[in-house]
């Protein structure tokens, strides 16, 4: 354990005044959740253009549903991990401002953090294809499928960005300025592969944020990380939390 990456990381957010965070599938790891790209991720198992694009979703729309409310009801049992606590807690007490990621599995939120910017999406809600109408999936009718929009009886899909399809405009534009505006960047458990996503920790870096890496392994955001701990984030956050 590199002890002097963590005292570092501690010094630049405790003299931080906008500290973001920057998550992917890592940060979920902890909590039991599968990645997508790793050796026991979630595509290792299914192929993607079965099941998360919209022309497989309009060719069979019950078999999609299906899967998602499975995944839904293993997140029902899944918790955050201590580093969530962690950051929950530096959101609280005024330390952390912001958390952009790109998962879908709505921790964040659960941990008490409001101030989430989720660029994919959230898979505990759905939204109307007609009337673009958006609800929790808990306040829908799914005794039969696929689901049906209460207000214009459209089609519902699950409110996640799939394969090919662009992120919201607003969204993106939403998270490049709170990068901007960021002196402290901690970013946390992502390959730095999938755009336009990947571009968050440069444009930070280029407003002269300082940025702090997670990682258990190397990605394509070390080359211009001011830190890198090489540690589980359930680890590495509880760490730096003690030398604040």
């Amino acid at each position: 354990m590199d002890i002097d990456s963590i005292r570092r990381a501690a010094k630049y957010i405790r003299e931080s005044e906008n500290l973001v965070v920057f998550t992917g599938a890592g940060m979920s790891a902890d909590s039991g959740i599968p990645t997508f790209r790793g050796a026991d991720g979630l595509w290792s198992r299914y192929r993607p253009e079965d099941l998360a694009t919209l022309d497989a979703f309009l060719r069979d729309p019950v078999l999609v549903w299906r899967w998602y409310l499975w995944r839904i009801s293993k997140l029902k049992f899944v918790k955050p991990h201590k580093g969530y606590k962690v950051l929950s807690r530096w959101y609280k007490e005024g330390i952390l401002k912001y958390v952009i990621t790109q998962n879908v599995d709505g921790l964040f939120i659960k941990s008490g953090i409001k101030e989430v910017i989720e660029l994919h999406g959230n898979i505990l809600r759905a939204k109307c294809m007609s009337c673009r109408y958006r609800a929790s999936i808990d306040s829908l009718d799914k005794s039969s499928l696929p689901l049906i929009c209460p207000r214009c009886y459209g089609l519902m899909r699950p409110d996640v960005v799939w394969f090919g399809e662009p992120l919201d405009e607003s969204v993106i534009e939403t998270a490049y300025r709170v990068a901007r505006d960021s002196d402290v960047m901690l970013v946390i458990g992502t390959s730095g592969v999938v755009y336009p996503a990947a571009y968050i920790p440069f444009i930070a870096k280029e407003e002269g944020a300082k940025i702090i890496e997670v990682n258990i392994e190397e990605s394509a955001i070390t080359s211009i990380s001011d830190v890198f701990i090489g540690l589980k984030a359930a680890e590495a956050l509880p760490l730096v939390d003690k030398y604040l």
